[in-house]
């Protein structure tokens, strides 16, 4: 097929791609109970493989087993046991398909039932409405915090690359550490870490800084960044424009451009400051923007159910997109629209009136077919949201009492 979205990219660190589809971050939970990559992870990943994609970004894997998006996910640390994860990053491969690890830090967007380490730049909890019980506050960092976490993010991305990974993409993004750092909402430090934009993007520069000085050549370091906040007075598409120029030296292989938080989950298409997002490809007006004065390629996740509308991506000047959803429906959909190209992936639609049940119902639908996809059946695409959510909510009680059991003696 001719589509210029089969065609190959080469990327600074010098691997290739072999097109422009990726496989972005989706939170999957299916880690063993020591945190490491199950079974049916690999088989996921082996199934996505198959499936054309030129590229697979990995759910977030933490740099703390002490600080968990959630119950059921992977750990990497200095002394963890690299075996699973080599089979993982094996089965990724298959088909000449590039493999990449997301890294990532919750900071306070850890659920109050794990326990374990919540803290942030500064003292600013959750603002969830009603749902704000289920956090809990943050303890702002020590200068010794900030400096654990910058050394945990190099030891994850060197482990990564000696497990057989193709590169690491830092996550930076969705309300989660990193992206506390950058926002103005919940940064207030009065120090080097805070104020200005400068000060406020150091600690991200810092890892960028230690994970370049600390890998071998040939491995791919990319960044997940937020294009906006979608909360007022947060960080917005200026800040990121700005982050993005201080990120120019360092010769990021690319930067994922996305958005939102827990607070403002955007990347479901939903905002919390009254914006309005396409219903297809949400942040390609911001990547789009970014991408004019970006030295590095720039990918665009969030929506994305069509080929038509990738190839818009490229032809704004986009070199990468990223899908999530439509591939845990669809896992096959590279290879489906090359014979296909009009085939649009069915993708979940959960509009009920409370937005923070909606959008955990939404992930509650993704997370059951890649629960399906790892045990090797078909995905169901018209899925009950309610069944969803009731099952995602039993499971994650389970593995998060799995959790307390297996750290009782480490957890607050």
């Amino acid at each position: 097929m001719n589509s210029p979205i089969y065609s190959s990219l080469t990327l600074s660190s010098g691997i290739s791609v072999k097109n422009r589809l990726v496989k972005a971050a989706m939170e999957e939970n299916m880690a063993t109970s020591q945190q490491l990559p199950s079974t049916e992870l690999i088989r996921l990943y082996s199934q996505w493989a198959a499936g054309g994609v030129g590229m697979l970004i990995t759910g977030n894997v933490m740099v703390d087993h002490l600080a968990m998006t959630g119950p059921g996910g992977v750990a990497l640390e200095a002394d963890t046991d690299l075996s699973a994860f080599r089979t993982w990053a094996q089965a990724a491969k298959h088909g000449d398909t590039k493999v990449i690890m997301q890294i990532n830090h919750p900071g306070r967007q850890v659920f109050k039932n794990m326990g374990g380490k919540v803290f942030s730049p500064s003292d600013i909890p959750l603002d969830m409405g009603k749902h704000s019980h289920m956090f809990p506050k943050p303890t702002p960092m020590s200068q010794d915090d900030i400096q654990d976490v910058i050394n945990r993010f190099t030891i994850t991305a060197q482990r990564a690359q000696q497990a057989g990974f193709d590169g690491v993409e830092i996550h930076a993004a969705h309300g989660y550490l990193l992206s506390q750092f950058l926002s103005p909402l919940t940064n207030k430090r009065d120090d080097r870490w805070g104020g200005s934009i400068e000060n406020r993007t150091r600690i991200l520069i810092e890892i960028v800084k230690q994970i370049k000085a600390n890998v071998e050549q040939g491995f791919i370091i990319s960044i997940k960044l937020n294009s906006a906040d979608f909360q007022r007075g947060g960080f917005d598409i200026d800040d990121a424009e700005q982050v993005v120029k201080m990120l120019a030296p360092y010769n990021l292989d690319f930067i994922e451009v996305s958005g939102g938080s827990y607070e403002a989950p955007a990347m479901q298409g939903r905002s919390a400051d009254e914006r309005t997002l396409a219903r297809e490809a949400y942040f390609l007006t911001f990547a789009s923007q970014i991408a004019k004065s970006a030295t590095m390629p720039i990918m665009v996740t969030g929506g994305v159910k069509r080929l038509a509308v990738a190839e818009q991506a490229l032809a704004e000047n986009i070199q990468l997109v990223g899908m999530g959803t439509a591939l845990a429906m669809r896992p096959d959909l590279p290879n489906k629209w090359q014979t296909q190209p009009d085939y649009v992936a069915p993708l979940p639609v959960v509009n009920w009136k409370d937005k923070t049940l909606s959008g955990l119902a939404t992930m509650s639908v993704v997370k059951q077919q890649l629960k399906r996809l790892g045990k090797g059946k078909a995905p169901n695409t018209s899925p009950s949201a309610l069944c969803c959510l009731i099952k995602d909510q039993l499971n994650k009680a389970k593995l998060t009492k799995r959790y307390r059991k297996q750290h009782q003696h480490e957890l607050s």
